[in-house]
C-alpha cells in the first residue's frame, strides 16, 4: 500500500542532491556573489545515500533523481548509482544535469545502471549562455549531449527556464535543436523559489504565453493527454515535434504532486516551497534502525499538507527571498535541495 499524505498524495518520487556546488552561475538559480556552503563533514555518503533511499522505497518510491547543485561534480557518483541500480523496487532512475561534465561521465554512468537524464540548458546562444550563466561553456554543454547520446542514453529531456526578454525568442529554436537531437524539451516557467532573488512577475514568461508563441510560428498544437502527477503538461506540433511545460508558477499543479526533495547532507524536504525540512542525518548516523527511519518518513509524509506552489500563487505580495536569509540558511537555496 503506498504511503499517503493528508491530501492522500502518494509518496512516489524522490528527489536526491548529492551536493549543493554547482559549475555555473545561472542567473535565476544563482545569482549573488558568495554562498554558504554545507560542511562537508555533513554530506551523506553513498552508502548512507543508498540506505535511506531503500527506506523510501519500502514506504512507496520507485523514481529516484539524482540532483545538485551539479551532480557531476560529485566524486565517483557512477558508484552511487550503481548501488541504486540494484534495488529492484525502483523503476525509473534518472540524473539532472548541466551537461558540462557529462563528455567524460556519460559512458560510465550509463554502464553503472542510469536509466535518463534530464540536461539543464537555457539558450543555444553563446554570448547569451555566457551571459546567463557567467560561464562560456556552451560548448561543452553541447559536446556533453552529444555523448550521452552516443553512450547510448535515450528520452533524455531538455530543461529551459523560460525568462522575459532574455531567452524567449528561443522557443521554435530550442523546438527544433531537441528534435534533431533526439531531446525533448520542457518549458520551465521562472519560479521564486530559492536564491531566485531577482525574480519579478514581469520577467515570467507564461504557459499560455509560450503555447501562443509557438504556434505563431509553427501552427496549432495538439495537447497530450495524462499528465498525472508528472510535472509537464505535454503538447505537440505538426511536426511531430513533442515537448512539454512546467507552469509551477502560474498554474501550479500541487494536488497531484508526489515528489520529495533529500539533501546531501540529508535534510528531507515535502515541498520544493517548505521553509523547513526533516533532518535525517542525525538518527542515521545515531544508530536508527530502517524501521525507525521507516516511522519518521511514514508520520511526517501523512502530516504533508504542503500546496507551496498554489500558496504562492494567491499571495497578495509575491517577492523572493532576501539574500541575507538564505545565507543564514543555505538549506532554503535551490541548488542545494534540488530541483
Amino acid at each position: 500500500m503506498p504511503t499517503l499524505d493528508a491530501y492522500d498524495r502518494p509518496l512516489r518520487s524522490l528527489r536526491v542532491s548529492v551536493t549543493d556546488r554547482c559549475n555555473l552561475r545561472c542567473g535565476y538559480c544563482m545569482p549573488e556573489q558568495e554562498y554558504t556552503w554545507l560542511p562537508r563533514a555533513d554530506l551523506l555518503g553513498f552508502e548512507e545515500l543508498d540506505r535511506l533511499v531503500g527506506v523510501f522505497a519500502g514506504l512507496g518510491v520507485d523514481r529516484v533523481r539524482l540532483t545538485g547543485g551539479e551532480p557531476l561534480l560529485r566524486r565517483d557518483l557512477p558508484r552511487l548509482v550503481a548501488l541504486l541500480a540494484a534495488r529492484p523496487q525502483l523503476r525509473d532512475l534518472a540524473l539532472t544535469t548541466n551537461a558540462l561534465l557529462l563528455a567524460d561521465q556519460a559512458a560510465a554512468l550509463r554502464a553503472a545502471g542510469l536509466q535518463r537524464l534530464n540536461v539543464s540548458l537555457d539558450t543555444l546562444d553563446r554570448e547569451r549562455f555566457r551571459e546567463l550563466t557567467r560561464r562560456d561553456e556552451l560548448g561543452r554543454a553541447l559536446a556533453g549531449i552529444e555523448a550521452a547520446a552516443a553512450a547510448g542514453f535515450r528520452g533524455t529531456k531538455l530543461n529551459t527556464v523560460v525568462m522575459r526578454g532574455i531567452n524567449d525568442s528561443e522557443l521554435s529554436k530550442l523546438l527544433d535543436f531537441g528534435r534533431a537531437q533526439g531531446l525533448e524539451v520542457r518549458f520551465i516557467e521562472y519560479m521564486d523559489v530559492g536564491g531566485a532573488t531577482g525574480w519579478t512577475r514581469e520577467r515570467v514568461v507564461s504557459r499560455a504565453e509560450i503555447l501562443a508563441a509557438i504556434e505563431a510560428e509553427s501552427g496549432p498544437l495538439q495537447a497530450l493527454p495524462g499528465q498525472g502527477s508528472a510535472p509537464a503538461a505535454r503538447f505537440e506540433r505538426a511536426d511531430g515535434t513533442r515537448f512539454g511545460i512546467v507552469s509551477s508558477t502560474t498554474a501550479p499543479f500541487c494536488a497531484a504532486c508526489d515528489r520529495s526533495r533529500l539533501t546531501a547532507d540529508g535534510s528531507w524536504y515535502t515541498c520544493l516551497y517548505a521553509a523547513q525540512g526533516l533532518n535525517l542525518r542525525s538518527p542515521l548516523r545515531a544508530g536508527a534502525s530502517d524501521a525507525e527511519l521507516a516511522a519518521l518518513l511514514s508520520g511526517a509524509w501523512r502530516l504533508r499538507a504542503d500546496r507551496g506552489a498554489e500558496e504562492r500563487l494567491a499571495a497578495a505580495h509575491r517577492a523572493p527571498l532576501a539574500a541575507a536569509a538564505l545565507r543564514a540558511d543555505p538549506h532554503l537555496e535551490m541548488h542545494t535541495r534540488g530541483g
